[in-house]
């Protein structure tokens, strides 16, 4: 991978566009997402996410497209879906809300990493130990409650850590740092507060310690937390799924963590 992109930011982002808010047609966002690949920040690029019930409208062209699927439809209909889809698409991952026990089956036929979106709490966690499924969790929505407190998200991040789990988040963190949207008035994590957070927890962190990563609004310090684990992979954070790559990658240049061509120095 390029050295532009540091380990810590390599696959943090996967391509939502043609999901809310953004909502990009199917056909501008496979052009879109392949400008992505060509451009000097792809390591930090995931695949693009195509809801299931959409795979026969791709059209990928010859080149390789790698893929997630957003599974919307009953979760046995997929293999056919994906069967069908053109040589050159790819799959790379699976995404589901659907019940464990219906996911943990189908996985097997899927071959491919499968994220299982799950409720806040202890009890999912546990009930994902030992599958081979990985926790997602929503972090935003269209309204206040889609929205978890730090205290909350800090629960989760150390339940997995203890548990040997990885996790996922979705929706609202297209932004650096946490803050209030001006136009909804709902709070957004940011995720550099996940990064550093999600460093911590793996570390051995506590919840009162995580959360309270999470809640900061410091930029600044945040920047600070990142860069000292530039060099790491994410052991704990997966990334997330953003309808914008660009909002984070300005973030992230306006901040000096990135600049175009090549990593801070």
């Amino acid at each position: 991978m390029s050295d532009a992109i540091p380990a810590v930011l390599q696959n943090l982002i996967d391509d939502a566009a043609v999901f809310p808010p953004g909502n990009a047609a199917l056909e501008d966002a496979v052009p879109a997402h392949r400008g992505h690949r060509q451009s000097w920040y792809e390591p930090m690029v995931g695949p693009l996410l195509v809801p299931a019930s959409r795979l026969g409208e791709l059209r990928p062209g010859r080149t390789e497209l790698r893929i997630g699927v957003i599974v919307d439809v009953e979760p046995e209909q997929v293999a056919e879906l994906v069967d069908a889809l053109d040589g050159s698409v790819t799959v790379a991952q699976y995404e589901s809300r659907a019940a464990l026990h219906h996911l943990v089956g189908a996985a097997k036929e899927w071959e491919a990493p499968v994220f299982a979106e799950l409720p806040f709490g202890e009890d999912g966690l546990d009930a994902v130990v030992g599958t081979g499924l990985v926790p997602k969790f929503r972090t935003g929505g269209p309204s206040a409650e889609f929205f978890p407190p730090p205290e909350v998200l800090a629960a989760v991040m150390v339940g997995c850590a203890r548990r040997g789990l990885r996790f996922k988040l979705t929706a609202g963190l297209h932004r650096a740092v946490r803050h209030r949207d001006a136009e909804t008035g709902f709070v957004h994590h940011g995720f550099l507060n996940v990064l550093a957070a999600s460093a911590e927890a793996s570390g051995g962190a506590d919840e009162a310690a995580v959360a309270a990563i999470l809640a900061s609004t410091d930029a600044e310090e945040l920047a600070d937390r990142v860069r000292a684990i530039a060099d790491r992979p994410r052991l704990l954070w997966s990334g997330f799924g953003s309808c914008s790559i660009m909002e984070p990658l300005e973030d992230l240049m306006a901040l000096s963590l990135l600049r175009r061509g090549g990593a801070e120095s």
